[in-house]
């Protein structure tokens, strides 16, 4: 099986075929396919990678928590990431 190594949202992953991955939100509706941008592949040849559009969902919550002993200084913030979760359709040689 193939692999290659992508880059997507300022991040890079390793691929191959029929992998789910979650990566930052990309701008296309659910059912869509796109192309990614590949850094490497199997082999070191060219190659292409299209990958398929699931869902678009929010990741787990963050909390952010601020205090200052003795101030009475206590901020508590939530963060939900918005991700877009692939399926990886084909990984080509080109």
């Amino acid at each position: 099986m193939m692999f290659a190594v992508i880059r997507t949202g300022g991040k890079q992953y390793k691929v191959a075929k029929d992998d789910k991955i979650k990566v930052e939100k990309l701008e296309a509706n659910e059912g869509d396919s796109v192309d990614i941008d590949v850094l490497y592949a199997e082999g070191g040849a060219k190659a292409t990678v299209t990958a398929r559009i699931l869902e678009h969902k929010r990741a787990e919550k963050v909390v952010i928590f601020k205090k200052k002993r003795r101030q009475n200084y206590r901020r508590k913030k939530g963060h939900k990431q918005p991700l877009t979760v692939l399926q990886i359709m084909d990984v080509k040689a080109a």
